[in-house]
Order: structure tokens, then sequence, then C-alpha cells
């Protein structure tokens, strides 16, 4: 009777530490899926950020060992295939979306219509949210082709270090499944996420960098990896390290921020100026050439067909009398090329805080007050002027007289540069080259 009695205690015993045990493990579960997003005054900051690796440093795999646990929500699909013809790369068709172009005003922007392209967007309710701005990789080469920058409104173009630029394309008349891949930040992304009262999606950054935006009264929009699906990061389908292998699904992030119970109203953006009516200009331009360094060179060339702008980048330096070599830029996701409507080279300040930023180049672009500009529509260029004096509102663009110019309706890609930079043009060509102070 005894030696039972004693058995039944510890039955009892057993089974209540393993009630308790349970109830443990639901409690660190929950825990962790709440503080892999949200962290303290409800700003978007990873649950593992000490291993991140410094943006102006050299980043290694090794330094990212939670990027492993990513798991991708999505079934890869085939490559669309990029048509070579003659030598000739075109770009390949697929069925889209195609919003009608209106001609548009900021004073009579008609219901519906997307403000920051002045054509309806995919769907209604997208407007009906805050846009999302995603750092986009082109370096190193490995990295291409890139995904969803096709269904960006609008994408920036900007120069970080070592000679080399990256994308932050802005989403918010359509969505992409696979935008990407996604890399670290700059001081400059400020500027982005302030103009389009965005969220902007990063992965991580320089702590200097960091540290300042999360203290900035932007840190709540700030959208950086966690080890959970919410935010939609994922591990992308191309054999690449896996440091340069992560994207970002824009279809799932409202319904991540609803989850998250975090702010996803509509923005009060300023519309801009639009018309399928080129505005007056003498000058036919075809291609455009960009030099940011040895390593970093393209052109955009104008379809006349397809009446749009393609992007080639250069596969190689020009090095030790290396000629120029190009490839057709790709989007993974939609199948084509790299496309825009309106092409903008903006012409501002690049200046350091200090010796130790000059050392690392970590540049502050000062995308604010005014300065020079050009912008390709059509096949044609008009010199104009980027003007911005609202910190939450889009750039203006004007003309050499101070009169707003019309662009085409569609998609706006900006080049930016340092004001020293070069500006010719030569036998229906235009090259720039890329300087600083």
């Amino acid at each position: 009777m005894k030696s039972r009695k004693i058995s039944g205690s510890l039955k009892r015993a057993i089974i209540l530490g393993e009630l308790f045990f349970f109830i443990f493990l639901i409690f660190i579960f929950f825990a962790l899926i709440k503080g892999d997003f949200l962290g303290e005054n409800n700003e978007l900051v990873p649950a593992k950020s000490t291993s991140s690796p410094t943006a102006f440093l050299e980043e290694s795999v090794e330094a990212t060992p939670f990027l492993e646990e990513f798991s991708s929500s999505l079934t890869p699909t085939p490559r669309p295939t990029i048509i070579y013809e003659g030598g000739v790369s075109y770009p390949t068709a697929l069925p889209e979306f195609v919003a009608t172009p209106i001609d548009t005003s900021p004073a009579f922007l008609p219901e519906g219509i997307n403000p920051l392209t002045g054509k309806a967007p995919n769907s209604l309710e997208l407007l009906e949210r805050r846009p999302v701005a995603i750092k986009i990789a082109i370096y190193p080469r490995s990295n291409r082709p890139v995904s969803g920058v096709n269904r960006a409104d609008v994408v920036f173009e900007y120069y970080i270090e070592d000679g080399l630029t990256r994308f932050i394309a802005l989403f918010y008349g359509d969505n992409a499944a696979e935008v990407g891949p996604v890399r670290s930040g700059r001081f400059f992304d400020e500027h982005i996420a302030r103009m389009y009262q965005s969220y902007l999606v990063l992965k991580f950054a320089d702590p200097r960098v960091l540290n300042y935006l999360k203290s900035t009264d932007i840190s709540r929009f700030l959208v950086l990896p966690s080890i959970s699906t919410c935010p939609p990061f994922y591990i992308g389908r191309y054999q690449r390290d896996t440091y340069n292998n992560v994207f970002f699904d824009t279809t799932r992030f409202s319904d991540c921020l609803a989850k998250k119970e975090m702010d996803n109203t509509r923005p009060a953006l300023n519309a801009g100026y639009f018309s399928m009516i080129p505005p007056d200009s003498v000058d036919n331009i075809s291609r455009i050439y960009a030099r940011y360094s040895s390593d970093n060179y393209h052109y955009w060339g104008y379809d006349s067909n397809l009446q749009q702008y393609y992007r080639y980048q250069e596969k190689d330096d020009i090095r030790e009398g290396n000629s120029p070599d190009y490839a057709l830029l790709t989007d993974s996701f939609t199948g084509s090329g790299i496309a825009t409507d309106n092409l903008i080279y903006l012409f501002v300040p690049h200046t350091f805080e200090n010796d130790d930023h000059e050392r690392n180049e970590i540049y502050h672009i000062d995308l604010f007050g005014e300065g020079d500009a050009y912008l390709f529509r059509d096949g044609r260029v008009i010199p104009a002027y980027w003007q911005r004096f609202a910190l939450d509102q889009p750039l203006l663009i004007m003309d050499r007289n101070r009169m707003p110019l019309s662009l085409k309706n569609g998609r706006i890609f900006y080049e930016v540069l340092g004001e020293n930079s070069t500006y010719t043009q030569e036998n229906g060509q235009a090259f720039f080259e890329f300087e600083t102070p």
C-alpha cells in the first residue's frame, strides 16, 4: 500500500511538471512572436540585431545565421525568358494590368487615380494604405536579375560607397510577391520614407545609420528581418549566398500590419503633374549613359515602339583598357527588362558629417531645397529643376522658367547624382559622369 501511494504521488508530480513545462513553452512561443516585430515604443525592429553585419564594412553570411531560419512561403515558379534576336534584347511581353492614363494636375486629380503615377492602380484598395519603400541591391553582379522593380511606382538609384549604387523602390499602386534582393539602409533612405510617408524595408544598416533612424520619428515605420514571416521576408529561390538572397512580399504586408495593429492609413500625398502630351523640346535623345565608377555604369535606351526606356547595365569593369559591355537589366518577377516611363537625373549635394564618415564613405545626400535636373520622356530631354520644401511630400519637377513640368503617366525612375556631376549630349545621346565634392 505504501509503495502504491508513493507511485501515485510521483505520477501526479510528473503530470503537473509536464503541464507546467507545456505552459512555459507556450509562453515563450508567444513572447517570441510578439517580440520579433514590435520593439519599444511600437517601433519595427528585429528580434536579433546584434549579429547583423555593418553596411559599410565587409558583410558575411556567417554574421547572419538567423537568415537560415527563414522559410519561403511561396512556391517557386519558372522564370519567364528574355528573347534575344539579332544580338538585340527585347523585353518579353507579359499579360499585366494596364492602367488607363489621363491628364492630371494636383488640383484636378480624379478619384481612384494614383497620385504618384497619374494612372489607375492595380486595385483601388491599394491606395488606402501607406506606401512601402524597399531597398534593392544590384551589386554584387551575382544579385542580378533583381525582382519586383517593374511593379514599383517610383524608383531612386543613388550612390552608396566603393563606386556602387543601390535602388530604393516605392510600392503603392501595385504589389509584388517577390521584391529584392533586400539589402541594408543608408541615411538617404530617410528622405524617401518622409517624402512618401511610407514604411521603410531594409536589411539592417551600419550602427551609425540604424541607430540614427531608430532615434527619429520614422522609427515606427522601420521594417527589418526577423525569424518569423511577419513581416514577410523570406529566403529566395536563387542559387546565391544567403545574405544576398532575402526577399520581401508586399502582397502580405498589409495583413501583417493589421495583425500587429500598426498604422497603415492612407497618407495625404500631393499629386504630380501628368500628361500623355510631352512638353516642348527640340532635343531628341535615344540613349542616356551614366557612369558612377569603373565598376558601375549603365545606359537607358528609348524604345519608340514600346514608348519606354529600358535599362542596360555593365557586365564587367572598364579598367585596364576594357571596353564597356552591357546587358539588359531584367526583372525576374515580371520576366521583362527594367523599364520606366520617366527618367529624371537629379544633381544633389553629397556631404559628410565628420571625418569618420568620410573615411567610410557614409554620405548624407541632401535631397531638400532645389537643384538642377534633366527630365527624359518620350525620347526627349527637358532641362529642369527639382524642388522639395515640404518634408512629407514628393519632389516637384519644374522647367527652367520654374513652371511645373508634366511627367508622362506611369513609372518614374530618379538617378541621384552629386551636384558636381557633369552632363553632355551629342548625336542624340546624353552622357552623365558622377562626381562628388
